[in-house]
C-alpha cells in the first residue's frame, strides 16, 4: 500500500512539472521504471538487454516478470528451460541462456558458475559453411582430430542441431548449431555455440575461452581451406 502511494505522488509531481494527464504521466514513469530495471538486469545477468531482445523478442524485464509467475526461482534449472523454450522464437541455446541469466539476477549462481557449483564457459563463432558441413566438423572423430587438438567422447547427438561431447575429467562441452542468412558474398553461413561445464574456478573459465578461440580459429582454417 504505502508503495502504491508512493508512486501516485511522483506521477502527480510529473504533471505538476510536464502539465501531462496522469494516465500519460503514469504510463511514462512504468517505462523508466521497466528501464532501469531492464538495466540492473542486463548487469546482473552479465547478457546485454539488446542482445536478449533480439534474440528472444523479450527484455530482461519480461522475462523475469514471465519466469517469476511460473514459480522459477524454486525449479531446478532443466524446468526453468524448459519453460523458457516453450516460449515461441526461443532456441534451445537462448532456452539455456535465458535460463542462467535469470539465475544470477536471482542470485542462484555466479556468472559462469552452474547451479550445482561448478562453473561454464560460453563462446560462439559464424563460419561461412553449411550447417551440415559445421556439425560434421565436430560430429566425426577424423575431421575433429584435424583441427581439435585434446580428446573427447561424443555422447549424444541430433544431426545438425547438437552435440554433446565428455571428458574423463568430468568436464563437458555442449555444442548447438544454427543455419544462418548467407552472407553477402553469397556464401552459406552457420554458427557453432559451446557451452563447457564442469571447470573448477572463474579463472578455469578465461583461460578456457582463450583455449576455444584458439581452437575455432583452427576450425576455420580447417573449413575454408
Amino acid at each position: 500500500m504505502t508503495q502504491n502511494k508512493d508512486f501516485k505522488r511522483l506521477v502527480r509531481q510529473r504533471m505538476e512539472k510536464t502539465g501531462e494527464s496522469y494516465t500519460t504521466a503514469r504510463a511514462q514513469l512504468l517505462l523508466q521504471s521497466r528501464a532501469q530495471s531492464d538495466a540492473d538486469y542486463a548487469e546482473r545477468s552479465g547478457m546485454s538487454l539488446s542482445s536478449v531482445q533480439k534474440a528472444t523478442e523479450r527484455s530482461w524485464t519480461d522475462w523475469v516478470e514471465l519466469l517469476d509467475a511460473a514459480g522459477a526461482e524454486t525449479l531446478p534449472h532443466r524446468d526453468i528451460a524448459k519453460i523458457a523454450g516453450a516460449q515461441d522464437g526461443v532456441s534451445p541455446w537462448w532456452s539455456q541462456q535465458v535460463t542462467v541469466g535469470y539465475e544470477r539476477i536471482k542470485g542462484l549462481r555466479d556468472v559462469g558458475q552452474r547451479r550445482g557449483g561448478g562453473y561454464d564457459a560460453n563462446k560462439s563463432k559464424t563460419l561461412p559453411v553449411t550447417l551440415t558441413r559445421l556439425y560434421r566438423a565436430f560430429a566425426h572423430k577424423t575431421q575433429r582430430e584435424r583441427w581439435l587438438d585434446f580428446e573427447w567422447q561424443l555422447r549424444s547427438s541430433k544431426k545438425d542441431r547438437s552435440l554433446r561431447l565428455d571428458a574423463e575429467n568430468g568436464q563437458r562441452v555442449q555444442l548447438y548449431f544454427l543455419e544462418k542468412p548467407e552472407g553477402r558474398d553469397g556464401r552459406p553461413r552457420a554458427t557453432v555455440q559451446i557451452q563447457h561445464s564442469g571447470l573448477p574456478s572463474r579463472a578455469a573459465v578465461e583461460s578456457t575461452k582463450l583455449e576455444w578461440a584458439s581452437r575455432l580459429d583452427a576450425l576455420d582454417a580447417f573449413l575454408t581451406d
